[in-house]
């Protein structure tokens, strides 16, 4: 059963996402227990200090111990200053009001900090995967998820290239899991291919997710948002699978946008939220299938200054290139992580690579404040971003042009891949 509150007109106000979360805890056994929410980084769009202080108000007091863990994936740790930021609290009240509520960053390369909960095996990899991988995978969580008696996962549902729509189970895998698991089940939505994934509900990766999360041996529930922004039309509560399924069908119809014809030059302009290649990356992912052929895809952010501070120097040694780049010769490439690979394709989008030449479908360009050798050398377009002014892509769709501002969430299709 799913409880679910959805604004037919407009967006829910505070005091509809305070009484919403109340009337889902209502009835739900928590008292005595101890309860830990996970939730997104600053890297995702909700209203989260209206979530935090909702759920602070009605889980607090009946249960026995509240803690927060961030679902950081492979993200940098957040600062003391950017969880206040996040929560929408200040340092004083986190030393006071919240001083018994533990708030944690998932550490996914700390070996201590994580607990194995079980295998999925190579056959069924290879069954889930229609035999584009076989091996066996170790499942690895965040060993904090153990140690309570119900987790709650609390996050927006978007159109994701990886899993087809984000939310649900993947705040365990790749949210607070090991390595493992999330390079495994990354290279294999780049094998798919992120326009084939990206919008579709049911993918093998979310096959591989789902999979995992019934190992956790624990209870769980999940809120589920949809967000505009920090501006939320709709929730839905229950366990993660059914929250998450009313969930994506809603972002299929509020986060796809179709248009009518391709556009030859496409300038995504990345939200202050993506400050390295690494998430500024989904413009690309989001924009891909309306590029077209030979045309080019700009992502513009000034404030972006870093490629990634934690994959950097193996996005370096690899650059960016289609996937049969790496397909074709994987022996050159096998000590490289899945994910590192998974996001390079991603990014650098469809394209093909025959008697070692490769042909990129469209032009993916970076003004930003990412250096110009820096850009050639990973294989990626330069443009200085003081060159370009946005109002010379503003309302010129009928010339080939797209605006986008704040791009990255929200899909771009086609009229015929409806």
């Amino acid at each position: 059963m799913v409880l679910k509150e959805i604004c037919q007109h407009g967006y829910l106000k505070d005091s509809d996402i305070e009484e919403f979360v109340a009337r889902a805890w209502a009835d739900e056994t928590i008292d005595g227990k101890r309860i830990l929410f996970i939730i997104p980084d600053q890297t995702r769009s909700m209203p989260m200090p209206q979530m935090f202080r909702a759920l602070y108000q009605a889980v607090h007091g009946r249960a026995a111990k509240m803690d927060f863990l961030i679902a950081l994936g492979t993200h940098p740790p957040m600062t003391d200053i950017l969880i206040q930021h996040l929560l929408g609290i200040t340092a004083e009240e986190r030393q006071t009001r919240y001083a018994d509520i533990g708030i944690f960053n998932h550490e996914w390369q700390n070996p201590d900090a994580l607990a194995e909960i079980g295998i999925i095996s190579e056959e069924d990899i290879a069954a889930i995967s229609g035999g584009l991988m076989r091996q066996a995978v170790r499942v690895t969580i965040n060993k904090r998820v153990l140690e309570y008696d119900l987790v709650c996962i609390v996050g927006p549902v978007f159109p994701h290239e990886v899993v087809g729509f984000s939310g649900g189970n993947k705040y365990f895998f790749p949210g607070v899991s090991g390595a493992e698991i999330l390079n495994l089940f990354h290279w294999l939505g780049a094998l798919i291919t992120n326009y084939v994934i990206n919008g579709t509900k049911y993918t093998p990766v979310r096959e591989v997710v789902d999979r995992a999360a019934a190992l956790i041996p624990v209870e769980k529930r999940c809120f589920c948002l949809n967000v505009s922004g920090k501006d939320t039309r709709a929730m839905f509560f229950g366990s993660p699978e059914a929250a998450w399924s009313e969930a994506a069908d809603l972002s299929a119809q509020t986060h796809i946008l179709y248009k009518p014809r391709p556009f030859q030059s496409v300038l995504a302009m990345a939200p202050p939220m993506y400050d390295e290649i690494w998430v500024a990356g989904k413009c690309m992912y989001k924009l891909e299938p309306v590029v077209a052929d030979g045309g080019e895809l700009i992502i513009y952010g000034k404030h972006i200054r870093e490629v990634s501070i934690t994959h950097g120097k193996l996005i370096a040694e690899v650059g960016y290139h289609v996937r049969d780049y790496f397909l074709k010769q994987m022996d050159k490439f096998s000590h490289i992580p899945g994910g590192i690979l998974a996001h390079s394709t991603h990014v650098r989008g469809a394209g093909t690579f025959e008697n070692g030449i490769e042909k990129p479908r469209v032009q993916v360009t970076l003004a930003t404040a990412i250096p110009e050798a820096e850009c050639r050398a990973i294989n990626l377009g330069y443009r200085d971003p003081d060159s370009i002014n946005p109002d010379d892509w503003r309302d010129r769709e009928e010339d080939g042009l797209l605006l986008v501002p704040n791009a990255g969430e929200v899909l771009y299709r086609l009229e015929g891949d409806q």
